[in-house]
C-alpha cells in the first residue's frame, strides 16, 4: 500500500531544493501532498510542485479543494508522515506554541502522523537561544529534528543553517516510513557518559565525555523495538523517551549496576567513558590550599574496575557484547587487544584526535572490528547514524 508524505514548504531560499525531493519520492511511488506558505511561493512556484507531484498544491487555508471537504483536517488524516522543509524560525516557533494561522501550521497542529523537521536559516537565527529552545521542545514532543548543514549561506554568512542535503532528508523519510522493529523482544543495556571518582566532597576526577554516543545508541535501540536500560554516568543530556534510566557516579557503582542487570539482557554495549583511575582514598573534608604549604598536592591513584572485562567474564551464551575503543594512537592494534581481553563480539574504534570525532562532537569517525578480524571503516557520520550502524551490526550477529 502506497505511503503518503506531506511536505510543508516555508519561506526560505532552500525551498527550490524541495523539487528534487518531491521528484525522488514520486519515483518510489510515494504519494506527496505539497503545502506552501505564502512566503514559499515567492521562491518557487506551486506549478512546479503540481507537475512533479501530480497533485493539487495547497497554498491557502481558505482555497476551495476538490479532494477534502475540510481541507486541513482531510490532509492531516491522509498523511503517514509530515515533513517541514525548509523549516524557518517562524514556522518552528508556531509549531512549538500551537499557533495555527496559515495552512502549513494548521495542518501541523491537526496532524497525528510522525513529523520530520529540517531547519534552514541564517546561522545567528539558528543559534539564537529562543530557536534552540523551541527545537528542544519539539524534540521532546516526539518530532524528529535534522541538524542543519554548515557552510556558506545565501546571505553570505558561514556557519550552521544550510538545509541538509536532499539525500539525507530522503533517507530519513524512507526510514521513518518503514521503521525497523528488528530488536523487538530483545533487552539491551548500554552505558554512557563519564564516570566520576571523588577526590574530596567537592572535587572529582572525570573526563570529557558528554554521553552523546551512548544516548544515541539507546534512542536507536528503542526506536527499533528493544527494551533499553541506559546506565549513565555524568551527562547533561536528557534521556531518550522509553528507556529505563539508571544514574551512576563512579566506575564501581556503574559496574555493580550492570552486573545486576546483565543476566536479563540479550545485548550489552559499553559506550561510557569509564575513568581508569581513582584516588586511593578520598578525603572526608575539602582539601584546603593553605594546608598545603608546598603548593603541590600528590594523589595516589589506583585502578578502577574494568567494567566490560568484568561483564565479559560473566557473559552468557548467545549474549552479544559490544565495546568502544577511544584511542589517540595505534587505533586498530589497541582496539583488537581490547576486543580479545574483554570477550567482545565486536568493538567500535575511533581516534579521538581526528577532526569531527571524539568527545563533545556531534559526529564521529569509527571502524567496526569483528571478532573474526573483519573490519569496516565508516566515513564521517552523525553520531545518530553511527548508532544506527552499530545496531545494524548487532542485528546481523543475532540473526
Amino acid at each position: 500500500m502506497s505511503k503518503t508524505v506531506g511536505i510543508g514548504i516555508t519561506g526560505g531560499i532552500a525551498a527550490y531544493k524541495m523539487a528534487d525531493l518531491v521528484s525522488r519520492l514520486r519515483k518510489d511511488d510515494i504519494e506527496v501532498i505539497v503545502m506552501m506558505t505564502e512566503s514559499a511561493t515567492r521562491f518557487i512556484t506551486p506549478l512546479t510542485f503540481k507537475t512533479l507531484s501530480n497533485r493539487e498544491v495547497i497554498t491557502d487555508l481558505w482555497q476551495d479543494s476538490q479532494e477534502w471537504p475540510v481541507q486541513h483536517i482531510g490532509i492531516a488524516e491522509e498523511l503517514d508522515l509530515l515533513v517541514i522543509a525548509p523549516a524557518t524560525a517562524n514556522m518552528i516557533a508556531k509549531m512549538t506554541h500551537g499557533i495555527a494561522d496559515d495552512l502549513v501550521s494548521t495542518v501541523a497542529l491537526a496532524n497525528t502522523a510522525p513529523v520530520l523537521i529540517a531547519p534552514a536559516m541564517n546561522s545567528n537565527m539558528y543559534q539564537n537561544l529562543v530557536v534552540q529552545d523551541n527545537l528542544k521542545k519539539l524534540s521532546l514532543y516526539g518530532y524528529e529534528i535534522l541538524d542543519p548543514a554548515s557552510g556558506v549561506l545565501a546571505c553570505g554568512s558561514i556557519g550552521p543553517g544550510r538545509l541538509p542535503e536532499i539525500d539525507i532528508i530522503y533517507q530519513k523519510i524512507i526510514r521513518m516510513l518503514n521503521p525497523k522493529q528488528d530488536l523487538k523482544g530483545k533487552r539491551l543495556m548500554v552505558n554512557a557518559g563519564t564516570t566520576c571518582e571523588d577526590i574530596d566532597p567537592v572535587r572529582f576526577i572525570a573526563n570529557r565525555s558528554t554521553g552523546k554516543m551512548g544516548y544515541m545508541i539507546a534512542e536507536e535501540a528503542v526506536c527499533r523495538g528493544a527494551q533499553v536500560i541506559l546506565v549513565s554516568g555524568k551527562s547533561d543530556l536528557t534521556p531518550p523517551l522509553g528507556v529505563d534510566y539508571i544514574k551512576a557516579w563512579g566506575a564501581q557503582e556503574m559496574c555493580d549496576i550492570m552486573l545486576k542487570y546483565q543476566p536479563m539482557c540479550d545485548i550489552i554495549i559499553g559506550a561510557a567513558a569509564v575513568g581508569d583511575f581513582k584516588a586511593s582514598r578520598a578525603a572526608n573534608q575539602k582539601i584546603k590550599k593553605m594546608e598545603n604549604k608546598s603548593g603541590s598536592l600528590t594523589l595516589e591513584l589506583v585502578s578502577t574496575p574494568d567494567i566490560l572485562k568484568t561483564l565479559g567474564q560473566a557473559k552468557k551464551p548467545g549474549q552479544v557484547m559490544v565495546g568502544f575503543a577511544a584511542e589517540t594512537q595505534d587505533l586498530i592494534d589497541n582496539a583488537k587487544k581490547k576486543l580479545e581481553s574483554k570477550n567482545l563480539d565486536f568493538i567500535v574504534a575511533n581516534d579521538v584526535t581526528m577532526e569531527g570525532a571524539g568527545f563533545a562532537a556531534d559526529t564521529n569517525i569509527v571502524t567496526i572490528i569483528e571478532r573474526n578480524g573483519e573490519t569496516r571503516s565508516l566515513p564521517l557520520m552523525s553520531k545518530k547514524e553511527v548508532a544506527a550502524s552499530i545496531i545494524d551490526s548487532v542485528v546481523n550477529l543475532l540473526s
